[in-house]
Parts: structure tokens; sequence; C-alpha cells
């Protein structure tokens, strides 16, 4: 029960991320409502694995995680270098992807920042619509939005602990019990 509650939240989790992913793209924007949806999402799923595990050590790495990443990202939104929206998104992952699957999450992460860098410096890489819709929507002062790779990453993440969450559940045999 607690298994299927945690990938509910986690699908939904998943849709949220990719309308912040999508507005982001198209409007430079990420919305308080939408962080905050994310915020309670992430926190319901780390209650779930919590009470499935008998340990509060995850929701601990999870909440120290992301008042570093605020910590430390909070500066470059003073001096104009990431928006807010970004800075707190980027904080609300921890509690996402758990404190164990940070280092998941940082690899991707970079993988995700590298090939959006990649586009927005040769941006004729990419499909005729999608060109059509990044031309339409980006800025003219060359605003990256950051919250698409941060999405993107977060996401795989999410589907990464899903996949392992399934596997032991059926290598385990937990699936048989409830049927």
């Amino acid at each position: 029960m607690l298994l299927t509650a945690s990938l509910v939240f986690q699908g939904l989790a998943i849709l949220l991320l990719g309308r912040i992913a999508w507005t982001d793209f198209t409007t430079q924007r990420i919305s308080n409502y939408h962080v905050l949806l994310l915020l309670c999402l992430g926190l319901g799923t780390l209650q779930f694995q919590s009470l499935q595990s008998h340990s509060w050590l995850e929701m601990g790495m999870s909440a120290f995680g992301g008042v570093a990443l605020f910590i430390a990202l909070f500066p470059f939104w003073l001096l104009r270098k990431v928006g807010a929206g970004d800075v707190k998104l980027m904080s609300v992952t921890p509690f996402l992807v758990g404190g164990s699957n940070l280092a998941v999450f940082s690899v991707l992460l970079l993988i995700f920042a590298i090939a959006t860098a990649a586009v927005i410096k040769n941006p004729f890489v990419l499909p005729a619509g999608i060109f059509r819709q990044y031309v339409q929507h980006m800025d003219q002062d060359g605003v990256v939005p950051f919250g698409v790779p941060i999405s993107a990453a977060t996401i795989c993440a999410i589907a990464f602990q899903m996949y392992h969450a399934l596997v032991v559940a059926t290598s385990s045999g937990i699936l048989e019990q409830l049927n």
C-alpha cells in the first residue's frame, strides 16, 4: 500500500515537472504554486518511503540537501545569474529524488545542462518545429530556461527510483503477496 502511494505521488511529480519545464521554456517563469505542489509531493513520497523503511534518515538528508542548495544558489540569484524560480526548484529537488539519489540527479543535471548549453549555442540542431518554438519563446537577452534541465534531470532520477522500487518489489515477492 505504501509502495503504491509512493509511486502515485512520484508519477504526479513527473507530470508536474513536465508542466514546469514547458512553462519555463515558453515564459521563463516557474510558479511558486508549482514549486509548493512539488514540495508537498516530495514530502509525501519521502513520508511513505520512511514509513516503509522505518528510517527517517532519507528525509533528514533531503532536508539538509534542500537547505544547502538554497544557501549555495541564493547568492547567484542576488547577482542575477539564476532566476528565483530556478533556485526554488533546485531547493525542492532533494525532496523529490531523496537524499540517497542526489548523486544520480547531479550527474543527470550535468548532462542535461551541457545539452542545454549546446542547444543554446547551436539551435539549428533542433528539429524544425521545436526550432520555431525556440526562436519564438527565447528572450532577447538570451535567458536560458534552466528549469528545463532541472526538470529533465529530476524526471529521470525519479523514473530511475520508481524502476528500482518496482524491481525490488517484484524480486522480493511483495507484489505476489498483494495479489
